[in-house]
């Protein structure tokens, strides 16, 4: 058995609310398998994938006190840590309290049985120099011989005692005491003054030069005379500068220098606002956002945007489907962006399609269109309506960017920050917010050339209507709660269902108030042309229009009974005319492919076509009075008469009328679906727990590890040590030699279940990556998997599996 860290100490003390607030914020240390022992809790808590997981969702105090506690190399005092916070009057005492308690829900910072305060070793490695200050200074002397060391203490005055450890703590001991670090400082030569001054209140260099290290390198001035006396220490091997211990540059900053800590966040100037206010402004964007969405990817639908050579949809092609869609280019892009991550888009070939989930749907009301949109916006890792990178280069929608997810950060912060607002008010100008991102989410990502911070995301805010006249709408609320029903049924009240009928209009138009339905905006599409979509879509008929509905197979009577099934009073008598008007043309002449032939039962007007100047280059030439022959290929032919106004047909090889009804191009779905729906042995999939399931019951699973043994069993399976739950556990922990027990759990149980997983892999080159895997096949010593780093079935070896976390 493993021995108890103080986190498992810690853990096992808690009351089950408390340890269930632990695991309510730590979600992915309870994902299943779900632990057994609060020792194997603690384990995965402190992985360091986990701990990168809960660092971004800390505000700026947060990590002002966690980076202080990592510069003070804990375990310390809270006596310490407030010293150092300048935390010390009953307003600062009680603020850095509360931060200790919230960085302690996150199991962070605990105290130990001391009363000591600890902090995950993963947490303290997330600062290279915490406050600026280096390593102390017994461990930059690791390696410094024993003759060094009494060098180093006779130029300080220090008797040197006789063993190296002895000499080692004596020299400790001296550096340790501020006063003597300064007394000793006081007669260094001015230059070696300067020097450490300036460096004291600098950030370390950690840099490794290019090629092999400088025998000799040409020292700083005044270094020589601070080496000699352990104020600077070198690196044996010269491959960087000369480095500070922490235990100097804290006696030369000396006891005026604190740590900052801002505990309060920047005020924002607030202006009243009716709630009733934000639900009607929500409403009317969201609608609008919904009904351009539909018409966007509607447009991508009839004609999937082509990709650049390079990768994404560029610039033409955004001006063409914003041109046909009738929206600006924010809002194309944040469609297509948001629909490819539900996956309702995806790669095929040198185009990007709609899949067969599209489909479903373009079939669902326009408040499920819209939830399912605003929560791939809210995961996104990347600023979807960002047009152009730091040169000032335009990007393409889609190019395929590294996900980052200080752009989820920014989201998450923007939410945080205007939920902190009281209620009935919102920020006077929106922009203003940008400051309280920063201090609720200090990861955010703030890197856009932008005159205001974070103006980028809090724009795509109020696109849909997360943010309504400065305030969070209820669509916001629970999104950022994580509630997938509620958010569900606020869409539902906020967004008005589909609208199924049209007003006719004797002027040739049909307006529909709110988002039409699929199947009334595919009948207008059919027969006319959309002027304008949002809150109210119109369309003109034309006899173009008209003529594209009876080219796709429709008849003139099927058409003026579809129109009338949805207009909302009778059908002008103008539409009638103009149905009946362009039908008696259509298809007065024929094309029979030949290379080709043109007929038609009138003489007259095979005349005309073939004595028609525009057509001359068609070749016609008149074999009979109704019959004429054409130099051009049948579809050119076609092209050039319905250009010149004329309503031909087509016809194919058996001579029937060829119907012009193209299918819509589907793309398969952008990631394979596990190889299994159910897995192994009839049990299903556990929940994603990272993903907010509402199946995850936190007291339960807190009161069940109170309940069990605290350690968890050494994983040393063939020397009888680990009690494995599945033959999966044993082939894998035989395998995968590097990971320990817990992360053996999770591998075979993702295997078993036909769950995806993200594992640390060292890849043939030496180099750590970090890979999701889906579908995935054990044959020892391999694992067979999808790869969503590579796109593509790859094979791994078990024995370079290092690390593994729930996706």
């Amino acid at each position: 058995m493993k021995p108890r860290s103080t986190l498992a100490t810690w853990l096992g003390g808690l009351d089950g609310s408390r340890l269930a607030r632990v695991l309510e914020r730590r979600r992915d240390a309870a994902a299943a398998p779900e632990p057994r022992s609060v020792g194997e809790l603690a384990e995965r808590l402190q992985r360091p994938g986990s701990v990168a997981l809960a660092l971004p969702r800390l505000a700026r105090p947060h990590l002002q006190v966690a980076e202080a506690l990592a510069a003070l190399r804990a375990p310390a005092s809270r006596d310490a840590l407030a010293e150092l916070l300048e935390a010390a009057d009953d307003e600062a005492a009680r603020e850095l309290d509360a931060v200790l308690e919230a960085l302690a829900d996150h199991a962070l910072v605990w105290f130990d049985g001391a009363g000591k305060l600890r902090m995950a070793g993963a947490l303290r490695h997330a600062w290279d120099a915490p406050l600026g200050l280096d390593a102390p200074l017994e461990e930059l002397l690791t390696g410094t011989t024993s003759d060094e060391l009494r060098d180093m203490l006779a130029a300080l005055g220090v008797k040197p005692p006789g063993t190296k450890s002895q000499r080692l703590a004596a020299l400790a001991e001296h550096h340790g005491d501020p006063e003597r670090v300064l007394s000793v400082l006081a007669e260094a030569p001015a230059a070696t003054r300067k020097l450490l001054e300036d460096r004291a209140g600098a950030r370390p260099a950690r840099f490794i030069t290019s090629g092999s290290p400088d025998p000799d390198p040409e020292p700083e001035p005044g270094a020589r005379w601070a080496l000699d006396r352990g104020l600077l220490i070198e690196d044996r091997h010269r491959y960087c500068p000369a480095r500070m211990p922490a235990e100097v540059a804290l006696a030369l900053r000396g006891p005026g220098r604190h740590a900052p800590f801002q505990p309060v966040p920047p005020s924002v100037e607030r202006v009243s606002v009716a709630p009733v206010d934000v639900d009607r402004e929500a409403s009317a964007v969201a609608s609008t956002f919904a009904a351009g969405a539909a018409s966007v990817l509607s447009v991508c639908s009839t004609t999937a945007p082509a990709r650049l050579r390079s990768g994404g949809i560029g610039a033409r092609e955004l001006a063409r489907i914003g041109k046909a869609a009738h929206t600006d280019d924010a809002v194309v892009r944040l469609v297509l962006e948001t629909a490819y991550a539900a996956g309702l888009m995806a790669r095929n070939g040198d185009h990007v399609a709609p899949t067969g989930a599209y489909d479903a749907w373009a079939e669902q009301e326009p408040p499920e269109q819209f939830a399912v949109l605003l929560q791939a916006w809210w995961n996104l890792a990347l600023t979807p309506t960002r047009a152009r990178d730091e040169d000032g280069k335009a990007l393409p929608a889609l190019g395929g960017a590294p996900p980052y997810n200080g752009c989820v950060q920014a989201r998450h912060g923007l939410l945080a920050a205007a939920a902190r607002l009281p209620a009935g008010h919102g920020a006077r100008v929106t922009a203003d917010l940008g400051p309280l991102i920063a201090w609720h989410r200090p990861f955010a990502d703030c890197s856009l050339q932008e005159d205001t911070p974070f103006a980028t995301v809090i724009r795509e805010a109020e696109l849909l209507s997360v943010l309504a006249r400065g305030a969070l709408s209820a669509l916001g609320i629970h999104l950022r709660t994580g509630d997938p029903e509620a958010l569900g049924v606020e869409c539902r009240r906020l967004l008005p269902s589909a609208t199924a009928t049209a007003r006719l209009g004797a002027d040739l138009t049909a307006v529909v108030t709110g988002t039409p339905s699929t199947r009334l905006a595919a009948l207008l599409d059919s027969v006319a042309d959309r002027e304008t979509s949002g809150t109210a879509s119109v369309w003109r008929f034309s006899a173009v229009g008209v003529r594209r509905a009876l080219d796709a197979g429709h008849t003139p009577e099927g058409i003026t009974a579809d129109l009338a099934a949805v207009a909302a009073g009778p059908l002008p008598q103008p539409l009638s005319y103009l149905i009946a008007d362009t039908a008696r043309g259509h298809g007065r002449v024929r094309i029979a492919p030949a290379a080709c032939v043109l007929h038609g039962d009138e003489p007259a007007l095979l005349a005309e076509l073939a004595a028609h100047r525009k057509l001359a280059k068609l070749g016609l030439r008149r074999l009979a009075p109704t019959v004429l022959s054409s130099r051009s290929p049948l579809d050119a032919t076609l092209a050039a008469l319905r250009a010149e106004g004329y309503a031909p047909v087509a016809e194919t090889d058996e001579g029937t009328v060829r119907i012009e009804k193209t299918r819509p191009r589907r793309a398969a779905a952008a990631v394979p679906a596990p190889r299994g729906s159910r897995a192994r042995g009839g049990r299903t999939a556990a929940p994603n727990l990272a993903k907010g399931s509402t199946d995850f019951d936190p007291i339960a699973l807190a009161t069940r590890l109170l309940a069990a043994p605290a350690t968890i069993p050494d994983p040393a399976p063939f020397e009888g040590g680990a009690p494995f739950a599945t033959d999966t556990e044993e082939i894998v922990a035989g395998w995968a030699k590097q990971l320990p027990y817990t992360d053996v759990r999770q591998l075979a149980h993702a295997i078993d279940t036909g769950q995806a997983i993200t594992v640390e892999y060292v890849a043939a080159s030496g180099n750590l990556t970090v890979r999701t895997l889906s579908r995935l096949e054990l044959a020892p010593p391999h694992l067979e998997a999808w790869c969503h780093l590579r796109e593509d079935e790859r094979v791994f070896t078990l024995s370079r599996v290092h690390g593994v976390m729930p996706t």
